[in-house]
């Protein structure tokens, strides 16, 4: 596993435990007193570290190579998940990935952005980084949940729409705000969730929903931190600045009413416990598409509609 600068001294303590429990297997000396309050010394460490992280620590845990991605949710919370492929003009974008699937007896339509672990993945995923292609294959997968009335459920981890000339040239500013247009006027619960990266108009692009929630150690902003200070301070090395001011992290967009909860992640982040991650994220959609799914097609849009409306207004 990838070890964060941080989280060393954590790392650390757990060795000097591996290496007393090997002494004590070869030598058969009697080291539980000494093994046990290197335990106690690291859990409690742990949880004070991991309970008072920056916004730039919370960056590299959303980052983590090892984090799940699209396709390990999908087996982590559905079953019989069958992929739909293409936007129906010639091209299938697979840093877009959806089908149909079940979670537990309801059928729903499940769309997310997917990343690589390996070099060679991420190439065949284009690093996470949607072209229009792919926004305009989420929207026929999300006119297909709303002909069928299947509920949507998307899952978000990206640094961006891909932002290179051949999705310029092929309408990717367009893609997009179709997608925000769309999603707005579906009359199906739409449950979003930001898994570990969730930037710019990429990330938007999927989450124009009636929930949207963070994973505890994901961000959501309008900009990746290394591109502010870029652009205000012209050195990419004041991101943890940019960072801290952006307001990116779970609570704060909680405390701001731009996202409706947070999921719980396992101690350290979901890379450290795919199945409680999934567990724990499964349980928080199903809760949203028992509450939405009782609602006319007509109030969905309406709520849906003012709940966007409302963010970014301010009273004196």
């Amino acid at each position: 596993m990838t070890i964060l600068e941080f989280e060393k001294p954590i790392y650390e303590i757990e060795e000097k435990i591996k290496e007393l429990k090997e002494i004590s297997e070869s030598s058969g000396m009697d080291v539980t007193e000494q093994i046990n309050t290197f335990e106690k010394q690291a859990m409690e460490y742990k949880k004070e570290l991991y309970s008072k992280l920056t916004p730039s620590q919370r960056i590299q845990i959303a980052r983590h190579a090892d984090r799940p991605t699209f396709l390990d949710y999908v087996k982590l919370i559905t079953e019989d998940f069958t992929e739909l492929h293409g936007d129906r003009e010639g091209t299938d974008d697979r840093a877009i990935i959806g089908g149909v699937a079940r979670i537990d007896d309801q059928s729903v339509v499940i769309v997310g952005t997917q990343k690589g672990k390996t070099t060679k993945e991420n190439l065949i995923y284009n690093f996470g980084m949607p072209q229009p292609q792919g926004y305009r294959k989420a929207l026929r997968l999300f006119n297909h949940a709303n002909k069928f009335k299947m509920p949507i459920i998307t899952l978000i981890d990206t640094p961006g729409a891909y932002p290179g000339i051949k999705a310029e040239e092929t309408g990717q500013g367009t893609a997009i705000a179709v997608n925000l247009r769309e999603m707005a006027k579906l009359e199906v619960p739409i449950i979003a969730v930001i898994t570990g990266e969730g930037c710019s108009g990429g990330a938007l692009g999927l989450a124009v929903a009636d929930r949207v929630y963070m994973l505890e150690h994901s961000y959501y902003t309008v900009i990746s931190p290394e591109g502010c200070a870029s652009i205000l301070w012209r050195d990419a090395s004041k991101s943890d600045v940019a960072a801290q001011s952006l307001k990116i992290t779970s609570e704060d967009l909680l405390d701001l009413k731009i996202i409706d909860g947070i999921i719980k992640e396992p101690l350290g982040g979901a890379h450290c416990d795919y199945e409680l991650a999934g567990k724990n994220l499964k349980e928080t959609i199903v809760s949203s598409i028992n509450d939405l799914k009782s609602q006319k097609g007509e109030d969905l849009k309406k709520n849906r509609y003012n709940k966007f409306r409302r963010m970014g207004v301010f009273c004196q």
